[in-house]
């Protein structure tokens, strides 16, 4: 199967452990990613592996007992160890602190410990099945001290280490959730809400089981993800996962609901802010993006964004002396019954002492999802976006996938939609740093460039550079490309980059369209600049009419007096240069005077017969009037609009032009 089938997959590498067996047990801990093997009760050896090398441990511990649970604090400084219902054990791995174990009983009565968490390098909390018990550690004194109690009947808990929330399953059926946030020492209760069951029993019983409850952080929210299972009938389509959005303030609520369209057993990861659901027997995953919802909806329905699939293979390199080097690693069973899922994107194989990080892959979902306007608002929401996104833009438009103007322009819309909000909030963020720090205001932070920026140089150079150079394809294709972008840019009130305006002129000219290009300047379809005008002066072997516009934008441009002096210079027109200062109140002696060579213009000009065009009428002001060549406003064509004259009467229309065109007063 090819590799565009699989756009999800293992990485590449893993954190390696040894496997769980009757001596070695392991454990997982959420907060800090970390994964124990523990041997004999630790008599033998407890081996700590992290994400990263350097988070690794390796100690060895007194066996006093079969352990529960093992955790170490916020940076590795305090090990937790618990061995009985009643009490949890304490070492320090603080640098200079005796490394001696010190104990702390649960002081609820008759309660039993549960398990407990890590709130911060020095605060943790006892859940019991009667109360929480929120303490704070003295490695130095060996000691704890209780900050607060609640008494709470739980059956079973979960915490999200990044929210510091701990979620509560309370009463007889377990779906009244309680939820408890941990801040700065303190321990506050959020308000409880409930799940709704499928099916109410009767009399009475624990329905809502732990395994089928989970929390994550997605899109910056914090959710419940809720497991419902239903019998797959004509009413039902199956499973489902329910969504409960669980905000600082008020109650959780009902927000999403996830079409699974099957039955049989479930586990689920966030990967990028997608909720991935992986289903055994099927050995496939589902994604979902709740982002791509109905508007203004109470609860909105999902079903996959993507057609089922399965992980990628991966196979697990063969290790010890007896290994021969030419042996084929040996491919890993998928979505085994062995496998833990924790959140939000790890997997774990404790059979074979593996665990992995699940990633997705962006590049075999362009042909999966036919809807480019669709497609774009989800890789427009994924981390390493930009080339996959500049690739579909290239696809859409080149060979056989060629789209229609309507669908490049959904396309272009998004992706500038995006553009200008990080544009708007570069400059909310500078205008605030200029006006400095005020009483009562926030601090600032920097917008991050994301990779759904994709600015006006990323798509000039991966995409429409590379298209108008295409010889399959049409030169009016390329140009209403162009002018879509453009337009999509204008739209969103983002200046367009003289660049693409460079890049519409040479491909005008290239085929000879010097009535559109006219046309374009004429109605300001193509904004003014220096560079344009630059542009247009080097076309006028070309396009004669060309050297006339390049004035007339330099002239509306209102900041390139120098240039058209250097302009009207260069074609030995001195009086024309003179009479324009004197109009626009400049002085001639920085632009002429004390120049040999303009003063030798000056001597060859004024031998020219002048009386024609001193006689003219005051011109009137006009943007882009070219009576002596070029396309009129009346519609003709380029080319027959040249007019042919002695050299004479050309110098005097050219004056002429000139005149009318810089609206100077002679």
């Amino acid at each position: 199967m090819s590799e565009e089938h699989f756009y999800l997959e293992l990485c590449e590498d893993p954190v390696q452990f040894e496997h769980a067996s009757s001596v070695n047990n392991v454990f997982f801990d959420e907060a800090n990613k970390q994964v124990f093997a523990v041997r004999s009760g630790g008599a033998t050896g407890v081996v700590v592996k992290g994400p990263e090398d350097k988070s690794s441990v390796a100690f060895r511990m007194d066996d006093k007992g079969e352990v529960k649970c093992i955790k170490f604090s916020i940076g590795n400084k305090i090990l937790a160890v618990q061995r009985t219902l009643k009490s949890v054990d304490f070492i320090n791995f603080i640098p200079d602190y005796p490394h001696i174990e010190f104990t702390q009983e649960c002081k609820t009565k008759n309660a039993s410990v549960l398990g407990f968490c890590w709130t911060s390098w020095n605060e943790i909390v006892f859940i019991t099945d009667q109360s929480i018990e929120f303490y704070q550690v003295f490695p130095d004194k060996r000691s704890l001290k209780q900050l607060k109690s609640q008494s709470i009947n739980v059956n079973w808990y979960q915490y999200c280490p990044e929210t510091s929330v701990l979620l509560l399953s309370t009463t007889v059926q377990g779906n009244v959730l309680q939820p408890l946030l941990f801040k700065s020492g303190t321990m506050s209760k959020m308000s409880k809400f409930e799940i709704e069951l499928p099916v109410v029993p009767k009399p009475a019983k624990l329905s809502l089981s732990e395994r089928d409850v989970s929390m994550a952080t997605i899109y910056g929210q914090l959710f419940v993800m809720y497991l419902k299972h239903h019998s797959r009938t004509a009413s039902s389509a199956g499973a489902e996962v329910v969504l409960y959005h669980l905000p600082k303030e008020g109650a959780g609520k009902k927000t999403h609901v996830l079409k699974l369209n099957t039955t049989g057993k479930f586990a689920l990861n966030i990967v990028d802010n997608l909720v991935v659901v992986h289903h055994q027997s099927s050995q496939t995953s589902l994604i979902f993006d709740i982002k791509l919802k109905e508007p203004d909806c109470a609860v909105n329905t999902h079903q996959p964004v993507l057609p089922a699939r399965s992980i990628h293979p991966y196979r697990i390199p063969l290790a010890g002396p007896a290994v021969v080097p030419s042996q084929p690693p040996v491919p890993c069973q998928l979505y085994s019954s062995s496998w833990s899922v924790f959140q939000p994107d790890i997997i774990i194989s404790a059979s074979e002492g593996y665990l992995w990080y699940l990633q997705v892959k962006l590049s075999p979902t362009v042909n999966l999802l036919q809807d480019k306007g669709k497609l774009m608002d989800f890789l427009l929401r994924r981390r390493d976006c930009k080339m996959v996104i500049l690739s579909v833009c290239s696809q859409i438009l080149a060979g056989g996938e060629r789209g229609s103007l309507p669908v490049v322009a959904v396309v272009f819309d998004k992706l500038n939609q995006v553009y200008k909000e990080y544009l708007e909030a570069e400059q909310t963020y500078s205008a605030a740093m200029e006006a400095g720090p005020s009483r009562g205001s926030a601090a600032h932070k920097r917008p991050i460039r994301t990779q759904a920026v994709v600015d006006q140089s990323d798509m000039y150079t991966h995409v429409l550079s590379p298209f108008t150079e295409g010889k399959d394809v049409s030169h009016k294709m390329v140009i209403a490309v162009l002018m879509e972008y453009i337009r999509s840019l204008n739209q969103v009130q983002i200046s367009v980059q003289h660049y693409l305006y460079e890049l519409v002129i040479k491909t005008l000219v290239q085929h000879g369209l010097f009535y559109m290009l006219h046309q374009f300047l004429q109605y300001h379809v193509l904004s003014d600049s220096k560079p344009l005008a630059c542009l247009l002066l080097s076309l006028e072997s070309t396009y004669p009419p060309a050297h006339q516009l390049s004035l007339d934008m330099l002239k509306r441009l209102s900041t390139a007096n120098d240039e058209i002096v250097e302009v009207l210079l260069s074609k030995q027109q001195v009086l024309g240069a003179l009479r324009f200062l004197r109009g626009v109140g400049a002085s001639t002696k920085d632009s002429l005077i004390g120049s040999p060579e303009g003063t030798t213009v000056v001597a060859m000009t004024t031998r020219l017969p002048g009386s024609s065009w001193t006689r003219r009428s005051r011109p009137e002001t006009r943007c882009c009037s070219t009576p002596c060549s070029g396309p009129s406003s009346r519609g003709t064509s380029g080319s027959e609009g040249v007019q042919h004259s002695t050299p004479e009467s050309t110098a005097r229309s050219m004056w002429a032009t000139s005149r009318s065109c810089l609206g100077t007063r002679l």
